[in-house]
């Protein structure tokens, strides 16, 4: 057995066919690294408290990213050493260049572009979970984990989706500086766009943010089922990754 696990959540069967590159992207990876690899379906749910299965109830990618922190804190307990979160719309399309870092927990980079009501492309640096490295012994886990699930007890109004999981992280990393693996990307719908066109000004935009070239990214499933992105761009974005 590895000292090194590969943990990614999804249902069966899978609702659109280009999370498959995905998935098997990761597991392809874990098994070129010799890492155990594991996928847990509803069960996930089970590390959530039920008040607060409840309370976001119609949000359930909210109780989802509580309940990867408390899984991962749960393996590193018992038999590794080294817990790696990959979401299910993660795509690793370069996997020689996708190496985990010395430090001992590390979260994704998040080079959002957006188009503004004037049709101007911003650029907003941040960093997300839909990749994250635990190491045994590291002093962030606990208190991301208590943070969050503290934050949604309090909590009894309205939540944005990312509550605890990229708008609490980015803002622990504004004051902290948490450690970023730059490499584990993640692309906004104009980018995506872009890339299924092999060029473009958010692409442009993306790549001048960008603080090096990027091996894998999250492809915003959650914007894909909005209409935010169809399925014949993200494929020839896909394709565009593999060869980039």
């Amino acid at each position: 057995m590895s000292q090194t696990l590969v943990l990614q959540s999804h249902t069966h069967p899978l609702p659109v066919k280009w999370l498959e590159n995905c998935i098997q992207s990761v597991k392809s990876w874990a098994k070129q690294n010799k890492f155990d690899y594991q996928c847990i379906g509803d069960e996930l749910f089970d590390y959530v408290p039920n008040t607060l299965l409840e309370k976001t109830r119609k949000q359930p990618v909210i109780a989802t990213d509580l309940a990867r922190l408390k899984l991962i804190q749960e393996y590193l307990k018992k038999n590794y050493s080294t817990v790696i979160w990959c979401d299910a719309d993660f795509l690793i399309f370069a996997p020689d260049r996708f190496k985990l870092p010395q430090d001992r927990y590390a979260v994704g980079r998040e080079v959002w572009i957006q188009q503004s009501e004037k049709q101007k492309l911003s650029a907003y640096i941040k960093v997300h979970n839909a990749f994250m490295m635990f190491r045994r012994g590291n002093s962030f886990l606990d208190f991301y984990t208590d943070t969050a699930e503290r934050l949604l007890t309090l909590n009894n109004g309205p939540m944005p989706a990312q509550f605890i999981g990229p708008k609490l992280l980015t803002a622990i990393h504004n004051i902290a500086q948490c450690p970023v693996l730059e490499t584990a990307g993640m692309l906004s719908p104009p980018v995506i766009k872009d890339m299924a066109e092999h060029a473009g000004a958010a692409l442009d935009l993306f790549h001048h943010h960008s603080p090096q070239p990027i091996a894998a990214a999250n492809l915003c499933s959650s914007l894909y089922q909005r209409g935010e992105t169809s399925e014949s761009e993200i494929e020839r974005c896909i394709q565009y990754l593999q060869h980039f």
